[in-house]
């Protein structure tokens, strides 16, 4: 690190899958599965050095974001009587916790049976959000199932929302765009955004609308509709509201690559799924292939709570309580078919 903290890495390795993960940001730095012929690829988008991490301020690849994922209309909300505000950084509010979200630490680790936990210490104040947050967070590998392990105390009244934010390419990184992957989301509604990405409230019908993929359909199959949502986040940046009940590990979505048969199950215990079509990559980066990240290259399936919760009290609760701890679990499984 610049102050010369060391960074360190970690291989989590099984038969079905190696991944890397990273003490900067908490992050998955790489991983790669088999195809329908066996051969390992890597599937995962990423930096090849430290260096550019660093530098790296837009795309979030693989890392924990946080103290709030996604984003919080005007960085602003009211939490224990107290309100606050968190510092801006993209266009009129706060996306992934601010200008110095978790993605910008480099967090603590350790080694533990099957993989790795990351131990992050939030100060009170933290780009504006109260109370002393501890956050530990475990990525450990069996077979072919990647298990992400969230937990969270606090010393005041704060709101929490943690994510992974891994963009992925199942035919392969650099390997062209991501509209041709079948994508499932066990959903039946949808949270629509105004212009500036932030939810209006409403709770949509997916049914018989672009943002209907209750059945498995092609990503690039309407993403070019004349539809106002769509060209509001120039594709898809949309948070679905997951079925069953929160709290409980559950499918969340499937995604299947048919060029190379590899596919991706994601299960959560969080409400919502926000799904993104890599739309802002602009090939400002490289991919370790030495092509560019363009638009569409990368996809995340990003579990967590609904953006801007803390102002819309109709909304699965974001709030954590020095009394509580938040838990939250996903878990990607990775295989692949004929």
């Amino acid at each position: 690190m610049p102050n010369g903290d060391p960074v360190q890495i970690y291989t989590l390795k099984s038969e079905a899958v190696e991944m890397q993960v990273m003490s900067f940001g908490a992050r998955v730095v790489s991983l790669a599965m088999r195809d329908r012929e066996e051969k390992m690829g890597h599937v995962a988008l990423g930096h090849a050095k430290l260096k550019d991490y660093l530098a790296d301020r837009k795309t979030y690849f693989g890392c924990i974001a946080g103290r709030y994922a996604n984003r919080i209309a005007g960085g602003r909300f009211s939490v224990g009587g107290q309100t606050c505000q968190i510092t801006i950084n993209d266009g009129p509010n706060a996306l992934h916790g601010g200008k110095e979200g978790f993605d910008r630490y480099n967090w603590a680790a350790s080694g533990i049976p099957g993989g790795v936990e990351f131990t992050l210490v939030s100060s009170d104040g933290d780009q504006g959000f109260p109370g002393t947050l501890t956050v530990h967070v475990r990525y450990t590998l069996h077979g072919n199932v990647v298990r992400i392990e969230y937990g969270a105390t606090t010393d005041k009244p704060t709101v929490v929302n943690l994510t992974n934010h891994t963009y992925f390419n199942l035919a392969g990184d650099g390997r062209g765009t991501i509209l041709d992957h079948v994508l499932r989301i066990d959903a039946d509604e949808y949270t629509p955004i105004n212009g500036t990405l932030i939810p209006t409230g409403e709770l949509a019908t997916v049914a018989g609308t672009v943002f209907d993929f209750a059945h498995p359909t092609a990503v690039g199959e309407r993403i070019n509709e004349d539809n106002e949502q769509l060209q509001l986040g120039r594709g898809y940046d949309h948070n679905w509201k997951l079925r069953g009940a929160e709290g409980e590990l559950r499918a969340a979505a499937e995604i299947y690559d048919p060029g190379s048969g590899r596919r991706l199950n994601v299960a959560t215990t969080e409400p919502g799924l926000q799904f993104y079509s890599g739309n802002f990559l602009d090939g400002t980066f490289m991919s370790r292939t030495g092509s560019r990240y363009e638009s569409r290259t990368g996809f995340c399936l990003e579990t967590q709570h609904f953006p801007d919760s803390p102002n819309h009290p109709e909304f699965p609760s974001t709030e954590l309580r020095p009394d509580q701890t938040f838990q939250s679990v996903t878990a990607w499984t990775f295989t692949a078919r004929g």
